[in-house]
């Protein structure tokens, strides 16, 4: 297992095709390698006893690495999440670091067990929706992992499949949501509103050819 040292010999480690370790995206101490949206408010993003913390406000945290230019295509991402009470955030990929706004870019992986939104954890977010039950409840730490490979896009949740959508030539996106569509990025976490109250741990990417 290993950091990310730099973002270019990871795309070309996996440009290559050669298997390569697990990068560790969030360390555990502090948020190095990521960086929040402009918009976002102070205390939103927090480290505590290991934990990535998101509290409250609307904004995104985007993981642009050490030299701030982290990409990737083919990948598997897995993390350990915690959703409290009405909680809502997202897990996006093949996105782009933008000062504020939803991320116009890539696809957005839902993270929702109570709130108002009846798109629920585990959906690919106005694509393939898990809708009205959450596969995960609040207050519990849930395994979240998201695989892209190609033009298919597959998600578990504590190990059980959720989506399994691929991207046909002839994709056209939801409506409004333009840059929903696959290609290249980087990952970004959602804190969607005043009450959300998300924990992420163990932020992992495992690349692939």
């Amino acid at each position: 297992m290993r950091t990310l040292a730099a973002s270019a010999c990871v795309l070309l480690t996996a440009a290559a095709g050669f298997a390569a370790d697990a990068v560790t995206l969030f360390d555990g101490k502090s948020l190095a390698g990521w960086k929040p949206s402009k918009n976002s408010p102070e205390g939103t993003y927090k480290v505590a006893d290991g934990v990535l913390q998101l509290r409250g406000g609307q904004g995104h945290l985007y993981y642009v690495g050490t030299d701030g230019k982290a990409s990737f295509k083919n990948f598997e991402f897995t993390a350990k999440v915690k959703t409290y009470k009405t909680a809502n955030s997202g897990i996006y990929f093949h996105t782009a670091y933008q000062d504020a706004g939803w991320p116009a870019a890539g696809y957005e992986c839902q993270v929702n067990a109570t709130h108002g939104d009846k798109k629920k954890t585990g959906g690919l977010y106005a694509v393939k929706d898990v809708m009205d039950v959450a596969p995960a409840p609040d207050d519990e730490w849930f395994d979240y992992r998201i695989r892209v490979e190609g033009k298919r896009i597959q998600i578990w949740i504590n190990g059980k499949p959720t989506v399994d959508f691929t991207e046909p030539a002839d994709w056209t996106p939801p409506k409004g949501m333009a840059g929903r569509k696959l290609g290249t990025g980087t990952f970004a976490l959602q804190a969607h509103d005043p009450g959300c109250k998300v924990d992420y741990k163990d932020i992992k990417v495992e690349l692939l050819p």
